[in-house]
C-alpha cells in the first residue's frame, strides 16, 4: 500500500502506525528530548519512578507462550515494561518476550535509566512481584544508593506480624492510618484503608456466602452425585469462589462410597481470622 495515494485526504492509521518502526532507531534520544520538554513545560520532576510490567497477546504464528494476565494463555504472549513518573510521563520503556520473568527485568532497567538520565537519588516503586532480594541488596550498596518503595511478600508479612501488631496506630489521613517498624536497613509501612477494608470485607463476605450455599446444596440434592461427578462440581465451585475456597476445608466420601451427601465441610476459622486481620491493610 502507497501511504501517499492520492486518494486519500488523509494518512490512514495504519500508515502512522508503520512509521514507529522507523522511529523506534531513535527511541532513547526522542525520550531525552521529551523528558527536557516536559521539565522546560511542566516542570515535571523525575525523582520518582514507578515501574510495572502487563502482558498483551497476538492471535499469531509463530506461537511463543507464557504466563497471561488477561486468561489467553493459547496465544502469543509479549511483556511490555514501562517506567513512568507520578504524573504519567514515561521515561522508557521496553516489550519483550512473553515467557520473560517479572523478576528479570529490573536490573535491566536500572541500568538504562542512569545511562540514558544520569545517577540519582531516586525512589523506584514497584509491586512485590518485581524484584528479588539479590536486587534489593544491589540497590541498597549502590552509589549513591537507589531507594524504593515496593509491597512485602506476604510470606514475610507473616514474619513480622507479631512485631507489627505491638506498634501504636498512627493518623495519615481521616479515614488512614500505619504502623512504621524499622529493620534489617528497611523501613516497613503497614497501612490500614478503611474504605479499602469494607470493600474488601464485602468482596470476601459475598463470595463466602455464595460458596457456602452452593456446598449445601451439593449436600442435600435428592439424587445423590458419584464421588467423580462430586469432585467435578466442587472444583467448579472453586473456580468461581477463588482465592476465597481457601477459607473452607473439605472431607470427601472414600472412593467405594457413590453418595455425595457424605462429603462435609467446615470454615477454616484460623484463617479467617488471619484474612480478617489484614483485609484492608
Amino acid at each position: 500500500m502507497n501511504c501517499s495515494a492520492w486518494h486519500l485526504p488523509v494518512l490512514d492509521k495504519d500508515c502512522l502506525y508503520r512509521t514507529l518502526d522507523r522511529l523506534l532507531a531513535h527511541r532513547d534520544a526522542l525520550f531525552l528530548h521529551l523528558r527536557a520538554r516536559w521539565q522546560d513545560l511542566f516542570g515535571a520532576k523525575f525523582d520518582v519512578l514507578l515501574y510495572d510490567l502487563t502482558s498483551t497477546y497476538f492471535e499469531s504464528d509463530p506461537r511463543r507462550f507464557g504466563y497471561s494476565r488477561d486468561k489467553r494463555s493459547a496465544c502469543v504472549q509479549v511483556i511490555i515494561a514501562l517506567i513512568v513518573t507520578p504524573e504519567g510521563y514515561p521515561l522508557a520503556y521496553d516489550v519483550l518476550p512473553g515467557n520473560t520473568s517479572d523478576k528479570t527485568t529490573l536490573k535491566t532497567f536500572l541500568e538504562k535509566i542512569e545511562t540514558l538520565y544520569g545517577k540519582a537519588n531516586r525512589v523506584w516503586v514497584m509491586d512485590r512481584g518485581i524484584p528479588t532480594e539479590a536486587a534489593l541488596e544491589a540497590m541498597r550498596a549502590s552509589q549513591p544508593p537507589v531507594q524504593y518503595w515496593v509491597g512485602t511478600p506476604k510470606g514475610r508479612l507473616s514474619q513480622l506480624e507479631q512485631a507489627l501488631l505491638a506498634l501504636p496506630w498512627q493518623r495519615a489521613r481521616p479515614h488512614v492510618r500505619g504502623k512504621l517498624l524499622p529493620q534489617d536497613q528497611e523501613l516497613y509501612v503497614f497501612i490500614e484503608s478503611a474504605d479499602r477494608l469494607k470493600k474488601e470485607r464485602g468482596i470476601r463476605l459475598r463470595k463466602l456466602r455464595e460458596l457456602i450455599a452452593r456446598l449445601k446444596a451439593l449436600q442435600q440434592r435428592k439424587t445423590p452425585l458419584s464421588r467423580d461427578a462430586l469432585l467435578l462440581a466442587v472444583g467448579q465451585a472453586k473456580e468461581q469462589a477463588g482465592r476465597v475456597f481457601a477459607l473452607v476445608e473439605l472431607q470427601y466420601p472414600a472412593a467405594a462410597q457413590a453418595a455425595a451427601r457424605t462429603f462435609t465441610f467446615q470454615l477454616r476459622r484460623a484463617k479467617y481470622r488471619v484474612w480478617r486481620r489484614r483485609e484492608g491493610r
